[in-house]
């Protein structure tokens, strides 16, 4: 008891020792750098709405959900229809191609390969995520176009095919990673039951791992989707500028991220109305990804399986 007393006593002075300033300036410190990413986030928004409000000012609600997109005409006009068709058609053929094989390959590496081999693939699976966007961009323009208008010889030079396959080989690893820790953190007691009822190891990963880790599979896949919507470099070099709104994969489109890029080259003054489109469609970015973002975290709560 009197130890007991003793420890207290050394607590209750280390607390109270006005020369012990660390100890009180150290959570003040945490709390500024934890803040530093909501006041940023905050900014940016603020910085969006601000800006964008001034086009939306300007520009009639009905030209803005039109499909006539021309900036730069004499007479110019802001229709968002055919950057939003451009970014739609890239994000889905990135999903289409990431989804199976970003899933086949968790499955195998956290039900079938042995932890040599694991340790083997994955890092190498990874380092997809660290190539440069920029060095994706001209992967596609020079290598997977000309590659694709032997096979399709109506493919554009530049189109929305190339691009959205490349896109979807940069977030396999993202599919990949995060559906994998999801899987493993299924317990191994409803596996080794799985087993013990006379399950095969594929019969097991699809009627238990699968179902088990379906919630961090799902937000897996969503927040590589909102990665992809905002996937800036490939698409400006390898998609091109067209503004036509059109659903032919084999031709030019432009997506929101790639009119961002062209405007902010100076093609616009500051102060215009094309000046100002660049915040709305920014806006529209933003709320698309964080759309997705939200969704991802909603289906992590709502159907995450607690064991």
């Amino acid at each position: 008891m009197k130890d007991n007393i003793k420890v207290r006593d050394i607590i209750n002075d280390n607390i109270s020792n006005k020369k012990n300033t660390l100890e009180r300036i150290m959570p003040v410190f945490f709390l500024v750098m934890a803040s530093i990413s909501i006041v940023t986030t905050i900014g940016i928004l603020l910085t969006l709405v601000i800006d964008a409000s001034k086009f939306f000012a300007a520009v009639p609600i009905r030209e803005i959900f039109s499909t006539d997109l021309a900036p730069l005409n004499a007479n110019p006009s802001f229709g968002i229809l055919p950057l939003i068709n451009g970014t739609l058609f890239t994000t889905i053929i990135a999903i289409l191609l990431a989804a199976p094989i970003g899933l086949s390959a968790s499955i195998y590496l956290s039900q079938f390969a042995s932890d040599k081999v694991r340790r083997l693939l994955k890092p190498i699976i990874e380092v997809l995520a660290g190539i440069p966007t920029i060095v994706y961009g001209f992967f596609a323009y020079s290598f997977v176009t000309p590659l694709l208008m032997k096979l399709i010889p109506s493919l554009g030079a530049k189109n929305v095919l190339s691009p959205g396959i490349v896109m979807g080989i940069m977030i396999i690893p993202m599919v990949t990673s995060l559906s994998e820790d999801s899987m493993n953190s299924v317990p191994d007691i409803m596996k080794e039951g799985a087993y013990a009822l006379g399950s095969t190891k594929l019969e097991v990963a699809f009627k238990v791992v699968i179902p088990g880790a379906m919630s961090g599979i799902l937000s897996s896949i969503l927040l590589s989707v909102s990665r992809a919507i905002g996937e800036t470099m490939i698409v400006t070099i390898a998609s091109g500028s067209s503004k036509n709104f059109t659903f032919d994969i084999t031709q030019s489109m432009q997506t929101m991220t790639g009119y961002i890029v062209e405007f902010t080259s100076g093609d616009a003054a500051s102060g215009t109305t094309g000046y100002y489109s660049l915040y709305a469609v920014g806006l529209l970015l933003f709320v698309f990804t964080l759309g997705m973002n939200m969704l991802a975290q909603y289906i992590s709560h709502k159907y995450r399986e607690e064991y």
